[in-house]
């Protein structure tokens, strides 16, 4: 499952370009949490905390425990704007989340056993087309990531969301198509003989014809 984050964080009074500048002076980030069936509420948290665990590659789906004016709030961070030129985090989203909240991720996929597919020994290049599933699970049983098995898959094959096997109780977010998570692309050499049989198969049907 992902990790779970804490981030200590102060209330703030007021919004607006000005405050939001100032917080940043001071090495703040203003940020909001919202959902729940609550008032949003305005706070600000320490850029450094915050950068170290976006650090970690998980930030965007683990919970994070927010911290603030003595009470903890289980959090599902939504969103995080940067400078366009510094690439510094200037706002960020948290969605309030219950334990058996269902919520809509983006969870990476790490594929294995690549050196018991055909396709990959014979030089085929695995070739990515989704690098994460967005998938549907309960706020605390959020994947780290999701394993794909790669063996028997020759050139030319595909993977699609069918030939994965998800954990108990998440679920694909995208239902009406099996989509193609990746597929086994022939090396160059390969599609250059593939091409000249192709071209000798279509002459020689065209001289029956």
């Amino acid at each position: 499952m992902s990790d779970q984050l804490t981030l200590t964080a102060e209330t703030r009074e007021r919004a607006g370009k000005g405050a939001s500048r100032e917080l940043r002076r001071n090495g703040r980030v203003p940020a909001v949490v919202y959902g729940g069936n609550e008032d949003p509420l305005m706070i600000h948290v320490e850029e450094k905390l915050l950068m170290k665990q976006l650090m970690t590659g998980v930030f965007l789906n683990s919970v994070v425990m927010i911290e603030v004016g003595g009470k903890t709030i289980r959090t599902l961070p939504k969103d995080v704007a940067f400078h366009p030129v510094k690439d510094r985090p200037i706002h960020a989203d948290f969605l309030r989340v219950s334990k058996d909240t269902k919520v809509q991720v983006g969870v990476p996929v790490l594929f294995v056993n690549e050196e018991k597919s055909p396709g990959l020994k014979r030089g085929g290049v695995l070739n990515v087309v989704r690098h994460e599933l967005e998938l549907i699970c309960e706020a605390d049983k959020i994947p780290d990531d999701i394993t794909i098995d790669v063996t028997g898959f020759d050139v030319g094959e595909s993977i699609h969301i069918s030939h994965v096997t998800l954990p108990q109780g998440v679920e694909s977010a995208i239902t009406d198509r099996d989509f193609t998570i990746a597929t086994i692309v022939a090396p160059s050499a390969l599609k250059s003989s593939d091409g000249d049989t192709t071209k000798d198969e279509g002459e020689a049907a065209e001289g029956e014809a």
